[in-house]
């Protein structure tokens, strides 16, 4: 920073494509400050560092910084680049540089902090790349194998994508798009990479028009994968051509770029025309069509017989104290990789037991790692990726021995939980309409949560994509039939526990009336018990009692095909009627 004149650096958690997961090779963040949780932002000046993240990671975040220097900003943080600039107006001065790499900054971001440094008489610099100098040993850029995701599992071939996406984009009056998220791209050519942990995407940019069709990556592409964009007229150009690409472009052009997506460095590339915009994939995308909702009905019902493997394995061995947190991710992985169409997990495993339970996303290591004992509640969230659908579920169960308090507790999220998968709502309701349903039996004992209640869900894709959600902020997007989003409430008391009940939901058109308008509902595709010894009966009503018992019902009635007799046994004893 001194030999550059720089005052103040800005280190987001991200990666060019704006990614909520990034490969190794940018996670700069993580070795400059040593936090790892998977929304957070660093600002070191040459006095001072701190670091801003969301209610989720506090405790994770407080434990990882200490002793590092920086400082933990307890303010909540979901991206809003007005709570780091309210911090730098008050720390620099006037004539001080302020630094970040264009590249991870979107032009919406990297605009507002121009105007907050005209305001302030700062200067921007959107060149610095202190990392390309200070950070020894850093990962390779990862240049996996790419793969077609067969139409037999996407349910639509990628010249019908191509056409609606070009046709979303000459309605807001422009000729070409740039798309940058790595989600958008997987989904739009039916390819598949597994070069970010978690989410199988290629590291890749793609140029389109209805004359010109260009991916740039460096990932190995083999014949069936080139003849598959071959056929759909794709060229293929590498991952570093597209700036020089960019600045090709006929000037008489229009090209639409999302302002929140494609970077300030390669927006800046552009000298044509531009249309801004929200990339009219996303939408496309969050719609999942017939074909990929029943993949998530059979990957569902796949992952449900291999957690009753695996609680069933934890239940047995807890007690006598010979496996720990760590243990219980390695069985999952193990139980859900007997299926020929799993992929790996769809994000890391969170198992946290006791104390470790009430770290919002908590992962385990060697260090931390807990032992498992037969007492005790234990939070496990995991999911999975499967060629025809992705999985993400929350249970919380008691080793043995649950007090009134975590059963008073479970129950009050569990009844939040039920609440807003029996919801039926108007056509045009939002998320933020419904999310008070989560939260209403722990507001009526003066408690909450910190984070979301529900976010979308890619299929074989991300397990946390939008545009829409269920959250007190304020969204716009309105829910639409084939939308897939989650459900889980929790509860979280430092030092003693977390609670997390979660199931995914799609979208279903309910009933139509000629008086009031369409109406839509939930169907809940999650299938796995959850655990009646930690629900208090005497807080629940008949309405509630009988929704569990249906519910379970229904879990018994699909996994039990994928059981053995012993696993059978196993699953009909805790569906049991309460």
């Amino acid at each position: 920073m001194r030999a550059k004149g720089v005052d103040a650096v800005i280190i987001p958690g991200t990666d060019p494509h704006q990614s909520e997961y990034v490969s190794d090779y940018w996670k700069f963040r993580d070795w400059v400050s040593g936090f790892t949780g998977s929304n957070g932002t660093a600002v070191v000046t040459l006095n001072a560092a701190s670091l801003w993240t969301d209610s989720r990671y506090f405790l994770q975040a407080e434990i990882e910084l200490e002793g590092s220097g920086f400082e933990l900003q307890d303010v909540e943080f979901r991206g809003d680049m007005a709570v780091l600039m309210q911090w730098l107006a008050k720390e620099l001065r006037e004539d001080d540089t302020l630094a970040i790499d264009g590249r991870l900054f979107s032009l919406m971001d990297a605009n507002r902090l121009e105007q907050m440094c005209g305001e302030n008489g700062f200067l921007l610099a959107t060149d610095f790349y202190p990392d390309e100098t200070i950070w020894d040993n850093r990962p390779e850029m990862p240049r996996n194998e790419a793969f077609v995701h067969d139409v037999e599992y996407a349910g639509e071939d990628v010249e019908s994508k191509l056409t609606r996406t070009m046709e979303k984009v000459e309605a807001a009056g422009a000729e070409s798009i740039l798309i940058t998220a790595l989600d958008e791209i997987a989904w739009l050519l039916n390819m598949r990479s597994s070069d970010v942990d978690f989410t199988p995407v290629a590291i890749a940019y793609l140029y389109l028009s209805d004359k010109d069709r260009v991916i740039f990556t460096d990932d190995e592409l083999n014949k069936e994968v080139r003849k598959h964009l071959d056929s759909y007229n794709v060229r293929i150009k590498g991952y570093g051509e597209i700036e020089k690409f960019l600045n090709k472009r006929n000037v008489n052009t229009t090209i639409m770029l999302d302002p929140y997506k494609v970077s300030d460095t390669l927006g800046q590339a552009l000298e044509c025309d531009k249309v801004y915009g929200s990339s009219p994939v996303e939408a496309l995308k969050a719609i999942k069509n017939e074909v990929q909702i029943d993949g998530f009905r059979h990957a569902m019902e796949r992952d449900g017989a291999a957690l009753v493997r695996l609680f069933k394995w934890i239940e047995e061995t807890a007690p006598s104290g010979t496996i720990n947190e760590l243990d219980v991710w390695e069985r999952g992985k193990m139980e859900r990789a007997k299926s020929d169409l799993y992929r790996g997990d769809s994000f890391e495993m969170i198992a946290g037991y006791r104390e470790h339970g009430a770290i919002v996303h908590y992962t385990a290591n060697a260090q931390s790692a807990s032992t498992l004992q037969g007492g005790g509640l234990l939070l496990v969230d995991s999911g999975a990726q499967y060629l025809d659908g992705t999985t993400d579920i929350t249970r919380t169960v008691t080793l043995g021995n649950p007090t009134e308090q975590e059963k008073h507790d479970f129950t009050l999220v569990l009844k939040g939980h039920l609440a807003l998968s029996r919801a039926k709502f108007p056509v045009g309701t939002t998320g933020v309409q419904l999310d008070a349903l989560a939260r209403m039996p722990l507001w009526q004992e003066s408690m909450t949560y910190g984070h979301g209640t529900g976010h979308g869900m890619g299929h074989f894709l991300g397990c946390h994509e939008g545009p829409h959600s269920i959250r007190t902020n304020l969204n716009p997007v309105a829910l639409e039939p084939g939308m897939v989003t989650s459900n889980e409430p929790g509860l979280y008391k430092a030092g003693e526990y977390g609670i997390r009940t979660e199931n995914i939901l799609l979208v279903v058109e309910g009933k139509k009336t000629e008086a009031f308008g369409d109406f839509l509902e939930f169907e809940t595709l999650t299938l796995f018990p959850y655990d009646t010894r930690l629900i208090d009966l005497s807080m629940l009503s008949a309405e509630e009692i009988k929704q569990v018992n249906d519910y379970h019902q229904m879990v018994l009635e699909r996994l039990l095909p994928y059981l053995n007799e012993e696993e059978a046994a196993w699953l009909q004893n805790k569906c049991a009627s309460i």
